[in-house]
């Protein structure tokens, strides 16, 4: 859990910078740097989706992870805990603070270095993957939190629980977290990614949140398969 610890002060950290910089910054140079951000998401999303095994797996994980998600409404319970954050500490009630929290908390939590980190972590005890995305999430999060404000540095809690969650179900997960599903599972979050940088952009508005049991599908797939060849 180290790794996980290490990344979630990173962003709080960094989060705090940039919602004190935030004060300082014309609303014009907050847009053009949000819509860069969000096309280098876009373009993370892009080569992470490419690193599938079995395309088919990706598809079908999609299709089944979000009918689980949207079953859930797991978007729906994220925006109303932005919203809570976002009543407590919006001193006049207009706030980008519930956008801040979602955007930053699936961002940081579906992307290739989260869910390959944290299996590493579990499976290894080899942090390195971790420390690496903390020093990337901390400087982000700076950028984030400067348009978005204090909301990005509660996404950290949300790093901390799916890292971690992540990380100790490795430990017993070992027979089934081959490569292959671990490419799979990457590739599932380079899709979700690119989905959040076109909800980042206003081309589209997905729910992110209600994709996410799709990272975890070719998990249950791979138990399929070894129950078969038994």
């Amino acid at each position: 859990m180290l790794g996980t610890i290490v990344n979630s002060i990173a962003i709080i950290v960094g989060g705090t910078i940039g919602t004190l910089l935030k004060v300082g910054i014309p609303e014009r140079f907050k847009n053009i740097v949000m819509q860069g951000v969000a096309l280098s998401v876009a373009i993370i999303g892009i080569s992470s989706g490419l690193q599938f095994n079995n395309l088919m797996v990706v598809i079908i994980s999609l299709v089944i992870g979000g009918v689980i998600g949207e079953a859930i409404d797991i978007d729906g319970y994220l925006n109303r805990l932005g919203k809570g954050l976002e009543k407590r500490f919006s001193k006049n009630g207009a706030s980008t603070i519930s956008k801040g929290f979602v955007t930053a908390s699936l961002i940081y939590c579906v992307g290739a270095m989260a869910i390959v980190g944290s299996l590493k972590e579990g499976l290894s005890g080899d942090h390195s993957i971790l420390f690496a995305k903390s020093m990337l999430d901390g400087i982000s999060s700076i950028i984030f939190a400067s348009t978005f404000g204090i909301g990005v540095v509660f996404s950290a809690f949300s790093v901390f629980l799916y890292q971690g969650s992540i990380t100790i179900g490795a430990s017993f997960l070992q027979g089934v977290l081959v490569k292959s599903v671990i490419d799979d599972m990457t590739s599932i979050g380079g899709v979700l990614i690119f989905a959040i940088a076109l909800n980042m952009l206003e081309i589209k508005n997905i729910k992110v949140g209600n994709l996410l049991p799709s990272i975890f599908i070719p998990i249950f797939y791979q138990f399929i398969l070894n129950f078969i060849k038994l």
